[in-house]
């Protein structure tokens, strides 16, 4: 008998977008690292690749991090 369990992350009720399966899945059925979320509802895990690249092209176009020196945020603060 084992002292301690293993225990997962996450809840069931909780939606994963799994990256490696590619599919949507309740509770935590892969690695942490293979998956995205929690959502709240299996369409919003749905939708976690457009969401992740609507959020990376808002930061790639956010002229806070990209100045017209070619830096980011502190850049040339030594």
């Amino acid at each position: 008998m084992a002292l301690f369990k293993k225990r997962t992350v996450g809840k069931p009720g909780e939606w994963y977008y799994c990256l490696e399966h590619k599919k949507v899945e309740e509770g935590p059925d892969c690695p942490g690292k293979d998956r995205f979320g929690p959502y709240t509802s299996p369409q919003e895990a749905q939708r976690a690749m457009e969401t992740a690249q609507e959020r990376n092209l808002e930061w790639e176009t956010d002229p806070r991090w990209h100045d017209a020196k070619g830096g980011g945020p502190g850049a040339g603060d030594d």
